[in-house]
């Protein structure tokens, strides 16, 4: 199994690795440990480099498949060994841009669970912004301005987050852990990683985040729908020049 690294420090940009195995027909490797994030619950991929021996090959995707995490490799580039020691690198910059907007998301759905009671349906972002989906029956421009008045007022107050992995046990008697209409943990998972905005929301979740609601910036609310009868969508949008 690779070691997932992102899941316990989200800033690492970089790492030492060594190729475990190779998938020649998909152009992908293998490795014992990794910071690349594969994808899912909503943030996609990490990109980056992966180099030895002076040469820095591309990583274009990251996927788990059938238990495995595949870094997928520029074609034009030969595949390194099985065996071989390497170092990636993540694109950071995407990276960083994906960890605020993913933070966002739990801002406004934290927001949202306190002051409305409402549970997300559905959610999807990219780098700077995102939708989410939520049970609402109506919505209405002065609902969305209050709304993201007080999601910044969460960015203001510089709220610190936290990230455990607990027993699934555990993790599951945790009033209100999993904030979606649907449980999203198939059986088979043992251990939960939970993610903590001290004082406004608490989730099992995957991704990567920042350390602290300060880092998101200003968040706005660009848009909004209806999806279905007791179904609206929320679009953000985050400020770029932010680096960390």
């Amino acid at each position: 199994m690779t070691q997932l690294l992102y899941q316990t420090d989200s800033y690492l940009k970089s790492f030492q690795a060594t190729i475990t195995a190779l998938d020649i027909d998909q152009h992908a490797a293998v490795l014992d440990k990794t910071a690349f994030y594969p994808g899912g619950g909503g943030q996609p991929n990490d990109t980056g480099t992966m180099s030895t021996g002076g040469q820095s090959l591309e990583v274009v995707k990251v996927n788990r498949t059938g238990g495995k995490l595949f870094h997928f490799l520029a074609q034009d580039t030969p595949l390194p060994p099985i065996g071989i020691a390497v170092t990636g690198q993540l694109d950071w910059n995407r990276r960083y841009q994906l960890m605020r907007t993913h933070t966002a998301m739990h801002i406004l759905c934290g927001v949202i669970f306190r002051d409305y009671g409402a549970q997300v349906t559905g959610g999807n972002m990219e780098p700077l912004q995102g939708r989410m989906d939520f049970e609402f029956e109506t919505m209405c421009q002065e609902l969305v301005a209050e709304i993201e008045a007080a999601i910044n007022a969460e960015v203001e107050k510089a709220l610190p987050l936290e990230v455990k992995i607990l027993p699934r046990e555990e993790a599951f008697q945790i009033p209100d852990l999993i904030r979606t209409k649907v449980n999203l943990l198939p059986e088979g998972i043992n251990q939960v990683r939970v993610v903590e905005i001290k004082g406004l929301d608490l989730q099992a979740d995957g991704g990567t985040h920042v350390a602290n609601t300060s880092e998101v910036g200003k968040i706005t609310i660009g848009d909004y729908k209806s999806k279905g009868k007791i179904n609206k969508r929320i679009y953000v949008h985050l400020q770029e020049g932010i680096h960390q």
